[in-house]
């Protein structure tokens, strides 16, 4: 069968990455994809201490070294996004933003994005003071008094971050314990960070940047403005699965891929890794699904693997 690539993996975050070592050690003919210049949600990390190896590494080193690694083994074409996917009885047909490709198989590692938090001012304000992302903005607000909305690892990971760099950070969290790790809440408090629990944002207020925001307190209802001249946005993701949603792939109640112990979807040629299939939703295990997912696909292009 003549294939422009045997395998076309769908982004380049950690799960794209190790998909592209693994199949291109194979012997497969890879590409991967992506919209932007790879790394994932990974780059946007200010640090990094869960993942084996690295006592503390940065996120955009990491996802750095994943792909100088990746990119002996596999096309990287970066820039160049995904627009559509179609079924054909002996492939895949790749369409994107430059080209149509035909493929063997597909490996969706298309990972989740950002939450919002849906108040008004939000999208008023976004790069205006409102971030998701603290490693890309945090510089621009040294010194000055920021709120970081959230509860997570992510969120308490970023406040420790925005703190070290000179900020005035304040944590606003919709219950009254962290979902963090202990190890960085217990950092977070030495540090000095100040706490708001039980408290929603109502709205971001501001004028040509963002002034405050109004937050209410769900227990008593009470309602407050905390002044603040940035803020960090840390609810949480959701699955970047519209790639999918036409072609009949099945997902779980909250938009995850579902697959199977080998990452297959349930349509053949097609597999997923990473955080787009859900779970916990770790780099370490993005890692071996994008390996598992490599291996497995292997199969449709007539390749053997033991562990298959």
């Amino acid at each position: 069968m003549e294939y422009d690539y045997d395998i076309a993996i769908v982004g380049a975050g950690a799960a794209g990455y190790s998909a592209a070592i693994y199949g291109g050690r194979s012997g497969a003919n890879v590409v991967v994809f992506d919209k932007g210049m790879g790394g994932g949600l990974t780059s946007e990390a200010p640090d990094i201490e869960n993942y084996p190896g690295f006592k503390r590494i940065k996120g955009p080193e990491l996802m750095e070294r994943m792909k100088e690694h990746a990119s002996q083994y596999a096309e990287m074409r970066f820039l160049e996004e995904v627009k559509n996917l179609k079924i054909l009885d002996d492939g895949i047909e790749v369409i994107t933003s430059n080209k149509s490709y035909k493929v063997g198989a597909v490996i969706l590692c298309t990972g989740t994005e950002y939450k919002k938090l849906g108040v008004k001012g939000e999208k008023k304000f976004e790069g205006l003071g409102v971030s998701y992302c603290a490693t890309c903005d945090g510089p621009f607000f040294v010194g000055k008094k920021v709120a970081v909305i959230g509860g997570g690892n992510t969120a308490v990971t970023e406040a420790i971050y925005l703190k070290d760099i000179g900020c005035n950070v304040s944590l606003v969290h919709r219950r009254e314990q962290l979902r963090a790790e202990k190890a960085l809440e217990i950092e977070a408090k030495e540090k000095g960070i100040k706490f708001i629990w039980n408290s929603i944002v109502e709205e971001i207020i501001g004028d040509e940047m963002v002034k405050a925001i109004k937050l209410k307190n769900v227990k008593d209802g009470k309602e407050s403005i905390l002044e603040t001249d940035a803020v960090f946005v840390s609810i949480g993701e959701k699955p970047q699965n519209k790639l999918v949603l036409e072609i009949g792939i099945e997902l779980d109640e909250k938009g995850y891929i579902k697959v199977d112990e080998m990452q297959r979807t349930n349509i053949k040629r097609i597999y997923a890794a990473g955080d787009i299939t859900g779970g916990v939703r770790q780099i370490v295990t993005a890692c071996g699904e994008g390996a598992k997912a490599a291996l497995a696909s292997l199969e449709i292009i007539g390749k053997r693997n033991p562990f298959v």
